[in-house]
């Protein structure tokens, strides 16, 4: 597989071509993913930005995006492949009516036409770029952990009835965590680390200026000071970065050029989803000005 980035600034450059801003670590862990073809663990809390990287990765190296979304009770079936069983039952019923013995019928029904791929399999015989998402991959429980180590530390896959089927390329792996239960030591010691966190106001403005684009400067760095602030609230969840991209959009389709206090209170529900939040956002904000 070629090299997808010569070096850290062209990965910047890329990313930005594409919309993500990278920083300098984040930029750096994934110019170091492509050339020691090493998975990356993306750590952080949610809405900073970790499966926006993965999508933003493929669309900068025109690479296709598969993702494997983690949830608890996910097993290999959902994961890595199945047979067609209702296929493979209509297909014994047939051949049983023209007396077809069993070792011809097995060897049919255990063959690539009844053979359902998922995600993990489906990386593994790409033969076209790819970058592989696992997301939120400290949802799912260890047995499954254990599967995802297997197939991350030789990309393959062994199939007891077809063989074992070998990746033809490493793509870039992510595996994402919103740190919902501590992962296993032997996952961590795969990949490559790298922590997310909320951007700064500078770069939260930036963010704004850029993904929306009709928006003025004093009014982009507003949106990135007042967002910073609600983050400083303890709050059940704080506004991730497209939440601060979608109120920055509704300022503009509302006609405001500033936030005073009012503005920010009938739009807080933009920003916070839980009626705790917005109520504590309330007191502290707007009844507090």
């Amino acid at each position: 597989m070629g090299e997808r980035f010569a070096s850290v600034d062209a990965v910047v450059a890329r990313l930005r071509e594409v919309d993500y801003l990278a920083d300098g670590n984040i930029a750096g862990v994934t110019y170091l993913a492509d050339r020691l073809e090493k998975p990356v663990l993306v750590e952080g809390p949610a809405g900073v930005g970790k499966t926006e990287l993965a999508k933003a990765i493929a669309a900068s190296t025109g690479s296709r995006l598969i993702r494997l979304q983690c949830y608890e009770g996910l097993d290999e079936a959902k994961a890595l492949y199945e047979w067609n069983y209702k296929k493979q039952l209509l297909r014994i019923q047939a051949d049983r009516e023209h007396e077809t013995s069993w070792e011809v019928v097995e060897s049919d029904i255990f063959s690539e036409a009844f053979l359902l791929t998922r995600p993990l399999l489906e990386a593994i015989r790409a033969e076209e770029p790819i970058v592989l998402l696992i997301d939120e991959v400290d949802r799912v429980e260890i047995e499954t952990e254990a599967l995802l180590l297997e197939v991350l530390s030789d990309f393959q896959v062994s199939i007891p009835e077809l063989g074992t089927i070998v990746g033809k390329q490493r793509p870039i792996v992510l595996l994402t965590s919103n740190n919902t239960r501590e992962l296993s030591e032997a996952l961590k010691r795969r990949c490559l680390f790298l922590h997310i966190d909320y951007p700064d106001v500078e770069r939260e403005k930036e963010i704004v200026r850029v993904r929306v684009p009709e928006i003025d400067d004093q009014l982009a760095e507003q949106v990135a000071r007042v967002v910073r602030s609600v983050r400083e609230l303890d709050l059940k969840k704080s506004p991730s970065i497209s939440e601060t991209i979608d109120w920055a959009r509704t300022l503009i389709y509302l006609g405001r050029s500033e936030i005073s206090p009012e503005v920010l209170g009938d739009t807080l529900h933009v920003l916070l989803k839980y009626q705790s939040d917005i109520a504590k956002a309330r007191k502290e904000l707007v009844d507090g000005k």
